[in-house]
């Protein structure tokens, strides 16, 4: 079972988020503050860190930082109420591998967490080949096919569906998808997922069946087999 370490002040939010991860299947353990974060940190073997920014005793970001300068290398996923482009880019900085802003959904949260632990396994024993039905793409080529047929991609459109079939089975949202294809750490209010999701669509399911490719309304897209 991964083990996942939240720090984070607020009793009652880190207890409900701890709820949640553990019936997710996640093992959790907690801290309330900087320094006893600090501590567990060290001794624990943890897969995930989740900090919060504002925490009594030592903040967020020095105690992530501190972690880094002794080469401690778990994905950590910084929780914050400040939304800046400032404030994200400095949390990035001193560690962070991901940021959320509260108030967040938690199955948001729950596909970052996801997200993080996936690439630190990929990092450990890279994949060369993905494949979702008849949809495979081999990412050292950076050749596309389905059933068989070539599929002509865009550098940025092979980007967003290397990015969709990492999470297949998981709805993705715009602000992820701006996050991680365009590295986008604000919302540039531009329509450019959408056109490229379409463009996708338009080549990856338009001439086979069944479509892969979903809009989750109000949410955002999933790559999936339909039940």
């Amino acid at each position: 079972m991964l083990k996942l370490l939240i720090i984070e002040d607020d009793v009652a939010a880190a207890a409900s988020l701890k709820h949640g991860l553990e019936e997710s299947g996640y093992a959790v353990e907690l801290a309330h503050d900087g320094e006893s974060g600090l501590q567990q940190a060290r001794d624990g073997d943890h897969d995930l860190w989740v900090i919060d920014v504002m925490l009594p005793k030592r903040d967020g970001l020095a105690l992530l930082k501190m972690l880094r300068d002794e080469g401690r290398r778990a994905p950590a996923l910084i929780l914050s109420a400040l939304g800046k482009v400032d404030d994200r880019v400095n949390g990035l900085r001193a560690g962070g591998d991901d940021y959320v802003v509260k108030p967040y959904a938690f199955v948001e949260l729950l596909a970052r967490i996801e997200a993080l632990l996936r690439r630190a396994r990929s990092l450990s024993s890279p994949e060369t080949v993905l494949q979702l039905a008849d949809l495979k793409m081999d990412l050292l080529g950076r050749a596309v096919t389905r059933a068989g047929q070539e599929i002509d991609l865009q550098p940025r459109e092979f980007d967003l569906l290397e990015y969709l079939m990492r999470h297949a089975g998981q709805v993705v949202t715009r602000t992820m998808l701006l996050e991680n294809v365009w590295e986008y750490f604000f919302d540039p209010q531009t329509n450019v997922v959408d056109v490229h999701i379409s463009r996708l669509r338009q080549k990856i399911d338009k001439s086979f069946s069944p479509p892969l490719l979903h809009t989750v309304r109000g949410t955002g897209y999933i790559l999936r087999m339909e039940p």
